[in-house]
């Protein structure tokens, strides 16, 4: 008997997570607002709330976020206006706010002054100790002009007994607990850096007359026509100025790093390099290592697009089934098309991707997606291929079930909105009204990686998150035993 399950929230049915941030930086380069610009562009795929840039002329900073899209935010007279008011530098920043919510004073990059001149941040990521440390500065009687955890950097580097130390932004970073890559802009230098553990990516590049760039992701890289130099490791700043780039640490790496696995599975654009591994290859090789674990007669292996694209094509050709595209996308359907009424809804599903009955009726389907978030939207999807005709439907993930919360900059819904949080596979299967259901196993996605599996985060999967999230303090507590020697 099929099971049923309530109605969300309409403002939480999308049956997608939602992707972190991207950060943009450029030094030196004439026309760095333009090239940050064009960055964000590559990187719209990381959030799609908000986007800003920031820049420096060498003495003043200047900055222009807004909300949507980076065209929309940014026309050409927009961005030659805030060119003209740069020169040395420049920050950018898409958004999608997994703390503090979609409001247009937390567009970044965040800019401030403080008693040593002007700073503007732009992070991905999210901070566990973050309404702890809001608190503390709260209770000294500092404003805050935002919701959004990022702010509290600037009130730590503004803080007194901080910038009396050798290094400032490094003992800013080290009370931090959590994940981010995160780029500051000073008037007179950009500096990058990443938490010890690595969840987040963040890479250094250089453009071909030797201006350098940092970004979330190398598509950016590409898209600025600059070569990658390598990663920006855990624990590490990078200094980008004038004078070149310079690298110190603000801690070692952790002990187990937590390279966020979800990166490869759905965020990162397939062109990319992500943790030294291009995410295309690794889809491909979950979609194989799935048609390794779930094997089953078929007429076609179709993906649900474009998420499980890559995917699809590892499992066609591990299983020698065709691959056949029978779901088209309706690309002029935005992206948060969510109506209140369940009727509405479902025609939005309908409408954002429609099935080809002439190749699905009376054929046994292989549908691969990359996951399953709440279910809701899935489910309408595999009814409109039985309505179409579909004989059988089966369907593989190229993930495990994602059943607890993300704390580190992935807006997963709270556990009881996760369909799999407290049910298995065959209710789960059950619900989505299946002949059967396949998630790719926490082994098989590991064995799909470059690096050891100890090294990845898998807390979404698994529920074994690296830092202690229910009891987050106001200091680092990972490495306060090391902490001394820096």
């Amino acid at each position: 008997m099929p099971i049923s399950l309530p109605i969300l929230d309409p403002s939480r049915t999308q049956d997608r997570p939602k992707e972190k941030c991207g950060v943009i930086a450029v030094w030196g380069h004439p026309r760095a607002a333009h090239l940050t610009y064009l960055g964000l562009y590559a990187q719209q795929h990381r959030g799609q709330e908000s986007a800003g840039i920031a820049v420096s002329n060498g003495v003043h900073l200047s900055a222009h976020t807004g909300m949507g899209l980076v065209p929309d935010v940014f026309s050409h007279a927009r961005l030659d206006e805030l060119a003209a008011r740069g020169g040395a530098g420049a920050i950018g920043h898409n958004r999608y706010s997994t703390a503090g919510g979609s409001l247009s004073c937390n567009a970044q990059p965040l800019l401030e002054s403080f008693i040593d001149g002007q700073v503007a941040v732009a992070h991905n990521g999210n901070l566990v100790n973050a309404e702890a440390l809001r608190r503390y500065f709260a209770q000294r009687g500092s404003l805050f002009h935002t919701t959004s955890d990022t702010e509290v950097m600037i009130h730590l580097i503004a803080e007194p007994e901080q910038r009396l130390t050798v290094d400032p932004l490094a003992a800013t970073l080290r009370r931090l607990q959590g994940a981010f890559s995160v780029v500051f802009l000073f008037a007179d230098r950009i500096e990058a850096a990443r938490d010890p553990w690595g969840w987040r990516p963040l890479v250094l590049g250089h453009t071909p007359d030797g201006h350098p760039v940092v970004a979330s992701e190398t598509v950016a890289l590409d898209v600025m026509g600059a070569r990658l130099e390598r990663e920006i490791e855990p624990g590490e700043i990078l200094t980008l100025s004038d004078a070149g780039v310079s690298s110190r640490r603000f801690a070692p790496p952790a002990d187990r790093l937590a390279r966020c696995v979800f990166e490869h599975v759905y965020f990162a654009n397939p062109a990319s390099e992500v943790f030294g591994q291009n995410v295309l290859a690794a889809r491909e090789a979950m979609g194989a290592a799935l048609a390794r674990e779930a094997p089953v007669a078929a007429d076609y292996v179709m993906p649900m697009p474009d998420s499980g694209r890559s995917a699809a094509n590892g499992y066609a050709r591990q299983s020698g089934i065709p691959y056949r595209e029978g779901i088209v996308p309706n690309r002029y359907v935005g992206r948060t098309f969510i109506k209140p009424s369940q009727e509405e809804r479902r025609a939005a599903v309908r409408l954002k991707l429609n099935v080809i009955s002439e190749i699905v009726k009376g054929r046994k389907l292989i549908i691969v997606d990359d996951s399953i978030v709440r279910g809701t939207t899935t489910r309408e999807k595999m009814k409109q291929l039985r309505e179409a005709g579909a004989a059988e439907i089966h369907v593989r993930i190229s993930c495990p079930p994602i059943k607890h919360p993300c704390f580190f900059g992935v807006d997963f819904a709270t556990p009881h909105q996760l369909i799999a949080h407290d049910r298995s596979v065959e209710q789960i299967r059950q619900f989505l009204e299946v002949d059967s259901l396949h998630f790719l196993s926490l082994e098989g996605l590991l064995g799909t990686m470059k690096h050891d599996p100890d090294d990845y985060c898998t807390a979404c999967y698994s529920g074994e998150y690296r830092i202690d999230v229910d009891h987050p303090t106001i200091e680092q507590v990972v490495y306060k035993e090391q902490l001394g020697m820096f």
